[in-house]
């Protein structure tokens, strides 16, 4: 397995978590301090993708316009719950690669709440939709089944209703919740499924359509520049 890929592994299993833990005691507005630090944490596994090179302007500017692109996803769409932002990340983390996925979602979801609003549950937000991207990056890495539509819509839905939106969910839990009891858990999981039905559908909708034509501009770039090679 790549560095890289243990790198982000461990971001996401021990040290987003701690940074959430701990960010939490920070008094005030502290998940703004939180939300810096988690992005400037996952600068270390995206540095490492390119190995022995510098990433280049243009590798950067690519990741610039996909995190705009999903934000104007989640932000310019009227209907509540149904956005095309999972979308964007997730087609971000099959076309750049795990590292570039979970930057997109994590930065998509921390300039987006400027539109809806900063709060507590900001790092867990960040640390949900990054996932969505490490996911999609890494069970697409060898890039050929994300050829075919019906494919990466299938798993865009399922992403969302199994990986991100019961992440999203288990956020209440530890925010808003009296106690955790199995019943709690169970309620906080039941009352958010018609959520996360609602985005896994506009997922699946947007990857079906927009899919394949991003992903295939995103490896005419890379084959062109020679972008995101170690």
């Amino acid at each position: 397995m790549k560095k890289s890929y243990i790198a982000i592994l461990a971001v996401f299993i021990l040290l987003f978590p701690a940074t959430i833990y701990f960010g939490g005691m920070i008094p005030g507005r502290g998940y703004y301090i939180t939300g810096v630090l988690m992005i400037l944490e996952l600068m270390v596994p995206f540095f490492m993708a390119f190995e022995k090179r510098r990433p280049q302007a243009r590798e950067l500017v690519v990741i610039a316009v996909m995190c705009a692109l999903a934000v104007i996803g989640r932000v310019a769409i009227p209907f509540p719950n149904f956005k095309a932002a999972y979308a964007v990340i997730m087609l971000a983390g099959i076309g750049l690669g795990p590292e570039a996925g979970y930057i997109v979602g994590a930065v998509t979801a921390f300039a987006s709440n400027f539109f809806f609003g900063q709060g507590s549950f900001l790092p867990w937000q960040m640390m949900a939709y990054g996932a969505g991207g490490m996911l999609a990056g890494f069970v697409f890495r060898k890039g050929a089944a994300a050829r075919k539509a019906w494919i990466i819509a299938a798993f865009g839905f399922l992403a969302v209703i199994f990986w991100i939106g019961p992440l999203l969910d288990s956020s209440f839990l530890f925010f808003a919740a009296a106690e955790m009891t199995p019943a709690s858990v169970i309620a906080v999981f039941v009352s958010g499924f018609a959520v996360n039905v609602s985005q896994a559908a506009s997922t699946a909708l947007f990857m079906l359509i927009f899919g394949v034509p991003l992903l295939e501009k995103l490896e005419r770039i890379k084959i062109k520049y020679g972008m995101m090679e170690g």
